[in-house]
């Protein structure tokens, strides 16, 4: 059977990249972090709440409630709604989505918004219910929660190609230095290789920098026609391509490799574009061994080269290879959900010129990727989006 081509996503335009800012620590409820992110895309956008028609949402602790109760909670009435519980990959799963209802009119404007809360037990109460299937394979053992899962994928890919702490230890440092520019980022101190090096051990082979800081706030931005954007005096960006896929590679015993790698040939096919050609990659980074999954599995070097490409490159802003330049989770914080929609809203800002004294120079296209739903040996969610100007 013949796959039958692909839409394009002609005529779609992405804009008004909006965060609530990220505190450590909240008392307030997810609820209250998604409606400050639809307040802050109506007063950034000049678009009435009413003219929003479209929702997509993405958050961990908005549970029991779900994105239809939202709607109440805003006094929302949207003839199109998606919640999309993905974690890290929502974010290009969102987009995906609501490029789609937009083209097909089922919506005029949609707003997606990933956010969580944290409450001081927030994170162990989030671990407890994440995944049953992870939970009942590392419990038994003694371990459980994301690091000594991490820890495992990590180890695994260091035996198998050869990587070392120090190479991940270049790409924590080098996003620290991209947080600096970031007003939003949590982390405000420069970190040294040094300081990476001797960081307290978590789990074998983690230390205490290749851990993101679970907080709460929210991201966001909105998607509709290319032409309700100009009409708007919108600056936006235009979807040049995209692709999603779960549960890629089942036969490999650990996780070394992303579904990014199944479709990639596809992404920048739909884009007409080479990886090298690209001006920054905002890549998923809850631990840095993924970063490294993700230069190898979207095309910018072969399997297995990953700690040697880091060596090559310097990964700043202003550097041979931007990536994460918000700082990415590592330096800017997890909100939750959110954490999936970081890479996007810098992408969108970057290419609409605002990204301060963090803009790349002269960049006119960009990839996010996106990577989620940890159980116990993967993950099971990937995808990728390339932006551009529009022309």
């Amino acid at each position: 059977m013949t796959t039958k081509r692909r839409l394009s996503y002609e005529g779609v335009a992405v804009a008004v990249p909006v965060t609530v800012p990220y505190v450590r620590y909240s008392t307030r409820t997810a609820h209250w972090f998604i409606g400050q992110a639809v307040e802050a895309l109506v007063q950034a956008s000049g678009v009435a709440k009413e003219q929003i028609d479209g929702l997509c949402l993405s958050s961990f602790s908005l549970a029991p409630d779900t994105a239809v109760g939202v709607t109440q909670h805003l006094g929302m009435s949207p003839r199109w709604l998606d919640h999309v519980p993905t974690g890290g990959a929502s974010g290009v799963m969102c987009l995906r989505r609501a490029a789609r209802a937009v083209q097909a009119g089922d919506a005029d404007i949609v707003a997606c918004v990933g956010a969580d809360t944290n409450h001081v037990d927030s994170f162990r109460q989030t671990l407890g219910s994440f995944s049953n299937f992870a939970r009942d394979a590392s419990y038994p053992y003694g371990s459980g929660g994301p690091n000594s899962i991490f820890a495992f994928i990590t180890a695994n890919y260091m035996r198998t190609y050869g990587a070392r702490r120090e190479d991940f230890g270049r790409i924590c440092v080098n996003q620290r230095t991209n947080a600096l520019g970031n007003p939003n980022a949590m982390f405000k101190k420069a970190l040294t290789l040094d300081e990476y090096m001797a960081a307290r051990p978590i789990s074998d082979p983690i230390h205490l920098f290749d851990c993101v800081m679970p907080c709460a706030g929210a991201d966001a931005f909105l998607v509709m026609s290319e032409e309700r954007a100009r009409d708007l005096g919108l600056a936006h960006v235009v979807i040049r391509g995209a692709i999603e896929r779960h549960n890629a590679y089942a036969e490999d015993p650990v996780m070394v490799q992303g579904g990014w790698r199944k479709d990639r040939d596809d992404l920048y096919a739909q884009a007409g574009i080479q990886p090298a050609e690209l001006d920054f990659v905002q890549t998923y980074d809850d631990y840095p061994v993924i970063v490294m999954m993700q230069f190898e599995d979207l095309g910018f070097c072969e399997k297995g080269e990953g700690p040697a490409f880091v060596q090559a490159n310097t990964m700043t802003f202003d550097g041979s290879f931007p990536n994460n330049t918000s700082g990415g989770q590592l330096s800017a914080g997890q909100a939750g959900a959110a954490g999936g929609f970081l890479g996007m809203v810098e992408a969108i800002r970057q290419l609409t010129d605002q990204a301060g004294q963090r803009a790349v120079p002269n960049a006119q296209s960009g990839l996010v990727a996106g990577f989620g739903m940890v159980t116990y040996d993967r993950c099971l969610c990937t995808g990728a989006v390339i932006l551009g100007r529009p022309a």
